[in-house]
């Protein structure tokens, strides 16, 4: 822990994390010219590749716009906008005896980021453990190191020229995998570590952390579309929870249909799927039977599901669908494949609503709402560092109140736990001693 971070008033953090949004935009030029090295390095190391459609796409994911800029200080100006959660009192109450004590919100100490995502993420969970008084140790994706460092000076000048004391943060800049194993690794020296990036690099932190993972977002996200509800509404629910983002960790995997509504509601929603959103479609056999027509016709056709498809956390344009017969089924099917990241019901039927809410285990249940509100903005926090499906500390967007833990502060005027082990007489003798 910094001396001092987890002291800085709040208006001292938000005057830096503004200034920080105003550096990056000064030094625009700086950062994309930067970020062009990096766009270079990446070519060089796929001149050998024989597809460049994935040269494309990988220039393409690297390559930073002057939009891009502005989405950073944007990102800080919300996060700066905040409520500083850090001192804020959750609870309050008197003891009988007289005692006043109080539940109080402190920073969590030193937290590691591990990400393999776009320097909007660094920019974001730098801005979001500074807020909340928490050092952050980050380590980027190797193919933004230049971008990263660019980034990096800019946002430290600014800071430590607005009262932000130097080393609030930490950038890895070592470009090699063991730098990523030896965060993961770090034991105690690391308060807790946040991956944010794919399936392969959750799973890495996971199972070789030795330190509680703070945030990861695995786990399923379902929409049940009941046999009583608004048809144009659940299938816009279904596409949006899908193709607005399908890489997203709230994206939709698994469909399922009451089955009296299947013959009405899925060919054209899948239909869609397939060939406006070039989304490839997993069916359960009730579903492969009812499009059946469709490859004999020349459409595109859905494939049958596998066993492993109604696990699979797809992130990408990949969807599951399978008929049920009703909630019953929808609950257990939900339960038998968890866990579960977030679980939508399109229903009008208030009844199944409120026992959908009740017996699905996720971090997040919606009713009659997309999938991908399931985040820090759309709950009024601002901004996140990610989702988390885990039963400790927190369910769901992890903002600036769940990057903090509680400490208990009580005031007392002298109360002892009782019996004491001073004798009575004693204990009156010596007060009758002071002057």
């Amino acid at each position: 822990m910094i001396p001092g971070l987890a002291l800085l008033s709040g208006p001292v953090k938000d005057k830096g994390l503004r200034a920080m949004a105003d550096r990056l935009l000064q030094d625009e030029e700086q950062i994309l010219a930067a970020n062009e090295k990096d766009v270079d390095a990446l070519g060089k190391a796929y001149e050998s590749e024989p597809n460049k459609d994935r040269l494309r796409a990988a220039v393409a994911r690297v390559r930073l716009a002057p939009e891009d800029i502005k989405e950073m200080a944007e990102r800080l100006r919300i996060v700066a906008d905040q409520p500083d959660p850090v001192g804020a009192v959750t609870g309050r109450w008197e003891r009988p005896d007289g005692m006043q004590v109080s539940r109080v919100r402190v920073p969590i100490g030193l937290i590691g980021v591990l990400s393999e995502l776009s320097p909007l993420v660094t920019v974001e969970s730098i801005a979001m453990c500074l807020k909340s008084g928490n050092v952050c140790l980050f380590r980027g994706a190797p193919e933004w190191s230049l971008t990263h460092q660019a980034i990096g000076a800019s946002l430290r000048d600014a800071a430590e020229q607005n009262g932000i004391p130097a080393g609030a943060w930490v950038i890895i800049e070592r470009p090699e995998k063991e730098a990523a194993v030896e965060l993961i690794r770090a034991g105690k020296a690391l308060d807790a570590i946040i991956p944010r990036g794919g399936a392969g690099l959750r799973k890495a932190v996971i199972e070789g952390a030795r330190m509680p993972v703070l945030c990861h977002d695995g786990g399923l996200t379902y929409l049940y579309v009941d046999g009583d509800t608004d048809l144009p509404m659940a299938q816009n629910l279904a596409i949006n929870s899908k193709a607005q983002s399908a890489g997203a960790p709230n994206a939709l995997d698994t469909l399922l249909v009451q089955q009296v509504i299947g013959r009405q509601f899925l060919p054209a929603l899948i239909n869609r799927f397939l060939n406006e959103f070039k989304t490839e479609v997993r069916g359960c056999p009730k579903t492969v039977a009812l499009m059946g027509q469709m490859a004999m016709s020349g459409h595109t056709s859905i494939k049958p599901a596998l066993a492993e498809d109604w696990g699979t956390q797809f992130q990408g344009p990949v969807l599951a669908v399978k008929m049920v017969t009703g909630l019953d089924e929808a609950l257990a099917h939900i339960a038998e494949h968890g866990p579960t990241m977030t679980a939508v019901i399109a229903t009008t039927n208030y009844a199944s609503a409120m026992r959908f809410t009740r017996e699905v285990d996720a971090s997040g249940v919606f009713v009659n709402a997309s999938s991908r509100l399931h985040a820090g903005d759309s709950f009024g926090y601002g901004a996140d560092v990610g989702l988390s499906g885990s039963h400790l500390h927190a369910k769901g967007p992890i903002g600036l109140n769940q990057l903090t833990c509680e400490k208990y502060v009580a005031f007392g005027s002298g109360q002892l736990r009782l019996p004491h082990p001073v004798p009575e007489a004693y204990f009156d003798a010596i007060m009758l001693k002071r002057p």
